[in-house]
């Protein structure tokens, strides 16, 4: 009886890791920007609810006045001690939350870079989505409108 306790409780602990997300603030140096991620639309600045995945990807357009669409996938933080957690305690659990959000992004059409950090106050990661990224975002968001 003891052990099924035992269990239900990592099971239970598991489940909760994997539904764990970030709540991200999104901005864009550009006004009246607005910018959707996978079925979401939104004009920036907004705060958006991103939930953690393991495999999967946060594609985005973000469309801005004086620019052609900006097109690329998120950058995520790697969780590696829920690795550590997921293997000892619940190895399926490694499908659901080895990534998640960054809690501020910014959004720079015109330039094609987006913007990520920690906190506040630390200082922006520029990361400019490979080509590769640009094109699978892309296809995804042609193939939603058809």
């Amino acid at each position: 009886m003891n052990n099924c306790i035992r269990g239900f409780a990592v099971l239970a602990a598991a489940l909760a890791m994997g539904a764990c997300s970030t709540m991200s603030s999104i901005s864009s140096k550009q006004p009246g920007t607005v910018m959707s991620i996978q079925d979401k639309k939104f004009d920036l600045p907004v705060q958006q609810n991103l939930k953690g995945t393991s495999f999967g990807n946060y594609e985005f357009k973000a469309v801005g006045a004086d620019a052609p669409p900006f097109y690329g996938v998120l950058p995520m933080k790697f969780k590696g001690g829920h690795l550590a957690v997921d293997i000892i305690l619940f190895a399926p659990a490694a499908f659901f939350n080895l990534r998640e959000a960054f809690p501020f992004y910014e959004i720079d059409v015109k330039d094609g870079v987006i913007r990520y950090k920690m906190k506040a106050t630390d200082v922006w990661t520029e990361y400019k989505p490979k080509p590769e990224e640009s094109a699978r975002a892309q296809n995804y968001f042609n193939a939603r409108a058809k």
